[in-house]
């Protein structure tokens, strides 16, 4: 199964954030840290510059990753057709077999994020939601078995 290259507009203004963040600020500062620090002799034996020296390795690896990632990822923005059906970018309420209920939303690879119950496009959860609608049932293959879930709601803003 291909990978899906998209990302929410908030996901892509963040990662922008980032990129611009690591190459006009972190990555001068750091710079300078490695200049003074080279300025002050041998380096064989200068934790500093050392440090420095990998930490610019570390910023110029991530700088070349958003660079390159940025380029071939594919904003999507919700759109007015797509209510009452589950597509990227949906906040959807599910509930399981034991009556837990859920809210996940579903959100490129690069923005997933378990803390805020943002699922990945790519998940087992996410693929089985797709084109859903409210009061449909959906089964999900876990570790523990197949599990099933009933949708309560459908969002495209954040469900409360």
């Amino acid at each position: 199964m291909q990978k899906a290259n998209y990302i929410t507009r908030e996901g892509y203004l963040a990662l922008d954030r980032e990129l611009k963040y690591l190459w006009k600020e972190k990555r001068p500062r750091v710079t300078q840290a490695v200049s003074d620090a080279a300025a002050l002799g041998d380096r064989s034996e200068n934790a500093e510059y050392i440090y420095g020296k990998r930490r610019l390795r570390e910023i110029d690896r991530r700088v070349r990753f958003l660079t390159k990632r940025l380029e071939i990822l594919t904003i999507i923005d919700p759109d007015p057709r797509q209510e009452g059906k589950v597509f990227f970018g949906a906040w959807v309420k599910l509930e399981d077999e034991s009556g837990h209920v859920q809210i996940y939303r579903i959100v490129g690879a690069d923005e997933f994020d378990p803390k805020k119950n943002w699922i990945s496009i790519n998940s087992p959860v996410a693929r089985a939601l797709i084109g859903h609608k409210v009061d449909d049932e959906i089964s999900v293959m876990t570790p523990s078995g197949k599990t099933y879930f009933f949708i309560l709601e459908i969002s495209y803003t954040p469900i409360t």
